[in-house]
């Protein structure tokens, strides 16, 4: 789903870079703005998806650690 609705995206806004009516260096803006604003975008998320599982991981460390402490 996800890579559909960034297809659809990137298309529609190639569509309307093509048919936008300005010239080539307001285009050329655009689409590096759109492109920029995409690749932060994947990056952010990248990041976030990373932080959350260092939490997690040291969580279990944690609570494994404790596990050990507690059997013995």
């Amino acid at each position: 789903m996800a890579w559909i609705s960034f297809s659809l995206s990137f298309i529609g806004m190639a569509a309307g870079l093509i048919y936008l009516e300005a010239e080539s260096s307001i285009k050329g803006f655009f689409a590096m703005a759109y492109l920029f604003s995409v690749s932060s975008c994947f990056t952010l998320a990248k990041v976030i998806r990373d932080r959350h599982e260092t939490d997690l991981s040291m969580v279990k460390a944690e609570n494994k650690s404790s596990d050990k402490y507690m059997s013995e």
